[in-house]
């Protein structure tokens, strides 16, 4: 084998790895990246029943049940255009209540979001991100300051 073509195989090889590398890298990354969804749009994006997202908004009023002696809950959370049901197995947030600012991680299936994991506001003036730019977004942001 000549010079040239050896650093020419040790080039194609270093490539060939990188390439490995970074896809590795790219499909792990993938597998963990959680997008965030308002229920509007949940109604206007196909997301598979397999894929793991965030659905956030207000918990809407009079919607929470609980059933199995509290161990199952079921809720509907409202961006105050459309709304998602909700049901979530374990134990709420001591700061989970109605007309307040939620965030539920877990799986979107036949129009029912099973989440596994649900997150409150943590104070009256606080409300998530994501929550707070879905309501402005729809025209129907109120923070605590604006209400007079």
């Amino acid at each position: 084998m000549t010079p040239k073509r050896r650093r020419l195989s040790i080039v194609l090889i270093g490539l060939t790895m990188l390439g490995a590398a970074a896809a590795l890298v790219l499909t792990a990354f993938e597998e963990n990246l959680v997008f965030f969804f308002s229920p509007t749009d949940l109604q206007a994006k196909e997301v598979g029943p397999d894929r793991r997202i965030r659905v956030g908004g207000l918990v809407a009023e009079n919607s929470v049940a609980s059933f199995e002696n509290g161990l199952r809950t079921e809720f509907t959370v409202t961006d105050l255009e459309h709304s998602v049901k909700v049901v979530y197995r374990g134990a709420l947030p001591d700061l989970f209540r109605e007309g307040q600012g939620v965030v539920a991680e877990g799986k979107f299936d036949g129009g029912v979001f099973n989440a596994s994991e649900v997150l409150a506001k943590h104070d009256e003036n606080y409300m998530p991100r994501e929550v707070a730019d879905a309501l402005k977004k729809s025209g129907r942001w109120q923070h605590a300051t604006e209400k007079q």
